[in-house]
């Protein structure tokens, strides 16, 4: 696991929120050629790499995303701070206190800062814990000396201005890995170390393969153009969804039978529980109520496929979020499993 471990700190090092992406595409064209790939960059951003299979007549798909939550300069207010407009669906106290990095697009620089809501020193608000967190009342307190917004302009900044969250990526001792964007870089993380394997071991698998690394999966299109017409299975790796009346937990791969856009393929989904139970590989089954990935985003717009979707159990997630590497390593060990087993 430590491979994929070195790949997941890397890709959370990178700031990537959808829309500001071109470093991290960069960084996975440049990885995935050291590697010995010819990777292909789509119009929309994403990396796609074409890994060819004994059978060349059916291929399959398999996608994790690495954009991120982050947000936009929505304006700059009278007293030099900035409003926020949300990139992704969070609620606004997730990221309360959070360091960031305004990116300026005027400079290429980048301004530090912090996001508060407006309402922040007790000694002075009487409901700064019970103000309703909003557009309107959350801002970035910029590490600038700025007192209006004639001053915060004369740094660069304007609406637009792409804005990403401290990671804050930790690897405790007792195997947890604690970072914002783990929905979607432990994936990310696997496919690469699997590719890397694939690559070092001369492995050639079943049937062609298009491993493809999204970066609109956080605004709903994701993955869901660029699919080739040989394409019959789409297998999404992205997060395992916990909380209350889930089964997914922090240890296991978590397999997902439905989320917001109805059930995945019912055949597809025995399929790796089969291949979960003859591995030894441990899982959950689980809804995901409020939630969509790459493979639904390709259904609705209208891809021919069968179509799965699993993925590290990810405590807290859109917040500060946490997972085991043992729930890595079984993630790991069934999206291996399932690339070099017969279709479904």
């Amino acid at each position: 696991m430590q491979e994929t471990i070195n790949y997941l700190k890397k890709l959370t090092s990178i700031v990537s929120p959808t829309g500001y992406t071109k470093e991290i595409s960069d960084y996975l064209v440049e990885e995935l050629e050291r590697l010995g790939y010819n990777s292909i960059r789509t119009n929309k951003g994403g990396v796609n790499v074409v890994v060819l299979g004994k059978d060349n007549s059916k291929h399959r798909v398999v996608t994790a995303h690495v954009d991120t939550l982050g947000a936009m300069v929505r304006a700059v207010k009278p007293d030099g701070r900035l409003k926020l407009a949300k990139v992704g669906g969070y609620p606004w106290n997730m990221i309360e206190g959070e360091n960031c990095l305004v990116h300026v697009a005027s400079t290429g620089k980048t301004v530090s800062g912090t996001i508060l809501v407006h309402q922040t020193s007790t000694h002075v608000y009487r409901d700064a814990g019970t103000v309703e967190r909003t557009e309107d009342n959350m801002e970035v307190r910029l590490d600038a000396k700025v007192t209006n917004e004639k001053e915060t302009r004369e740094l660069g900044i304007d609406v637009g201005d792409f804005i990403s969250f401290d990671p804050r990526t930790i690897v405790t001792d007792t195997g947890f890995i604690k970072s914002r964007f783990l929905d979607d870089k432990v994936s990310a993380a696997i496919l690469l170390d699997l590719l890397r394997r694939y690559k070092e071991e001369n492995v050639e698998l079943p049937y062609t393969t298009h491993f493809m690394f999204s970066v609109f999966e956080e605004v709903g299109h994701g993955a869901n153009s660029s699919l080739p017409k040989e394409a019959v299975e789409y297998l999404a790796v992205d997060m395992g969804a916990m909380g209350d009346d889930q089964q997914t937990d922090e240890y296991t791969v978590s397999i997902c039978v439905k989320d917001a856009s109805g059930p995945y393929n019912y055949e597809f989904r025995n399929h790796l529980v089969s291949l979960a139970k003859e591995n030894g590989i441990e899982y959950k089954l689980d809804i995901y109520p409020y939630y969509g990935s790459d493979a639904s985003a390709a259904m609705r717009a209208g891809a021919e496929v069968k179509h799965a979707l699993l993925g590290a159990g990810i405590e807290s997630s859109h917040s500060y979020e946490r997972t085991h590497i043992d729930s890595v390593e079984q993630t790991h060990k069934l999206v291996n499993a399932y690339l070099r087993s017969s279709l479904v």
